[in-house]
C-alpha cells in the first residue's frame, strides 16, 4: 500500500536539514535567546525606573545608559543594588552576542546562500542568518506561493458568501523567522524606491500600515524564491 501510494505521488516529501543547517539553526536560536534575555532585562529596569519615578538622561543600551544605571543615586537603596546587577548582566550579555555573531561570521564564511543574501537590499547578516537556518535551500518549495505559505507571510481567507475578506496572516511558520523577514520588509519601504513606492499605493488605497508590511514581505519572498535558486547563485 506505501508503495502504490508513493507511486501515484500521495506520500507527502519531508526535507531534512544537513548537519551544517541544524548547527547553525541551533547557534541563531541560542542568540535570540541572549537578546531576548537583554529585551527583557531592560523591561525589568524601565519598569523599576518608573516606579521609582525616574527617568535616565541616556538612551535605554548605551554605555552611558549603563555607567548612570550603576551610579545613580535617584533611586532607594536596595533599587540601586538592583540596577548595579542589571547593569552587569546586560554588559554579559552585550559580550555574549558579540562572540556568537563572531563565531556565526566564521561558520558562514564560505556559505553561498548567506553570501547572496547579504547582497540583497534590506537584507544584513542577522537577517541572512536567520533565513538560511530556518529555510535551508530555496530549491526545496514548489514555488514561491509555497515559500511564503511556510514563512507565515500568506494571508488567512475569511471568505463568506458574497462577502471577501482576509484575516490576517496564517497561524503557521517559525515566529522568529517571520518577525525577521517583516522587520527586513519595514526596511525596504523605506529606503528602497520601488518597495517604497510599492507601500505608498497599498496606502493610499486605505490599507493599514501593518497590511502594507505583511504585503510587502509575501512579495518580496517570492521574488526572492526565484533568485536563490541554486542554478542562478551557480551562474
Amino acid at each position: 500500500m506505501l508503495a502504490d501510494l508513493e507511486r501515484v505521488g500521495y506520500l507527502p516529501k519531508v526535507w531534512l536539514a544537513q548537519r551544517e543547517v541544524r548547527e547553525l539553526r541551533r547557534l541563531v536560536r541560542y542568540r535570540q535567546q541572549l537578546v531576548d534575555e537583554r529585551r527583557r532585562i531592560k523591561l525589568r529596569v524601565s519598569a523599576l525606573l518608573r516606579d521609582q519615578r525616574v527617568r535616565s538622561p541616556y538612551a535605554s543600551g548605551t554605555k552611558g545608559w549603563l555607567n548612570w544605571l550603576r551610579t545613580t543615586k535617584e533611586v532607594s537603596e536596595e533599587s540601586q543594588w538592583i540596577l548595579k546587577r542589571h547593569a552587569r548582566r546586560l554588559v554579559s550579555l552585550d559580550r555574549d552576542v558579540r562572540e556568537v555573531e563572531t563565531r556565526l561570521t566564521r561558520v558562514t564564511k564560505k556559505d553561498p546562500l548567506v553570501a547572496a543574501l547579504q547582497k540583497q537590499k534590506g537584507i544584513g547578516p542577522v537577517t541572512a542568518w536567520t533565513i538560511r537556518d530556518e529555510i535551508g535551500r530555496f530549491d526545496r518549495f514548489r514555488n514561491g506561493r509555497q515559500l511564503s505559505w511556510f514563512c507565515g507571510l500568506s494571508p488567512r481567507n475569511a471568505s463568506s458568501g458574497q462577502r471577501q475578506a482576509d484575516a490576517g496572516l496564517i497561524k503557521a511558520g517559525n515566529r522568529q523567522l517571520r518577525s525577521t523577514l517583516m522587520e527586513a520588509a519595514h526596511r525596504l519601504i523605506r529606503f528602497d524606491d520601488p518597495w517604497k513606492v510599492f507601500a505608498e499605493k497599498l496606502l493610499a488605497r486605505g490599507k493599514p500600515k501593518c497590511v502594507v508590511v505583511a504585503a510587502a514581505a509575501n512579495r518580496w519572498m517570492r521574488r526572492l524564491y526565484h533568485q536563490m535558486q541554486p542554478a542562478r547563485l551557480a551562474a
